[in-house]
């Protein structure tokens, strides 16, 4: 690992902890030559997943473009970056789940939206808007109710309680 600072290519391991979800490893680092001291993470990474597109063409997984769609659907929306990177950790956990080499864009996005879902509403919203595309503000405006509902649903079940 380079060292960001000098690019010096000997850096040390002081310290190596799991990550609260368990899958992934935070590495604590220390330059050898300039003594700067820095972290990284290792994770599973996706090997050999392709995916077909809605118009029929096939491309490699992409976590940059997955994490990309995200960041636009968070965005001015107040995430840290470790929970942001816990959030595309889970849904490559699902996609990983699926045992399969080849996925549709329509798989990853239904694993997106149940993630967003649960991660940030307005997130979901947007996300959704695009995905679903929504032509329309009567949809939007489903979209919303159903969300309301929902909650309203669990508040009426946790005041049963």
């Amino acid at each position: 690992m380079h060292c960001p600072i000098c690019n010096n290519d000997d850096t040390r391991v002081i310290d190596s902890r799991p990550s609260g979800d368990g899958f992934s490893v935070r590495r604590r680092r220390e330059c050898v030559k300039c003594e700067f001291r820095f972290s990284t993470y290792e994770e599973i990474e996706l090997l050999g997943v392709s995916v077909v597109k809605s118009d029929g063409r096939k491309e490699t997984y992409s976590r940059d473009k997955l994490m990309r769609g995200l960041k636009k659907a968070i965005e001015k929306r107040k995430h840290g970056s470790e929970r942001f990177r816990r959030l595309v950790s889970s849904i490559e956990r699902d996609l990983q789940r699926l045992r399969k080499e080849v996925v549709t864009s329509h798989n990853i996005g239904t694993i997106v939206m149940k993630r967003l879902k649960s991660f940030d509403k307005v997130a979901y919203i947007r996300f959704a808007s695009i995905y679903e595309a929504f032509d329309d503000v009567e949809t939007f405006k489903e979209a919303i109710d159903e969300l309301t509902r929902k909650r309203s649903l669990k508040g009426k079940k946790k005041s049963k309680n």
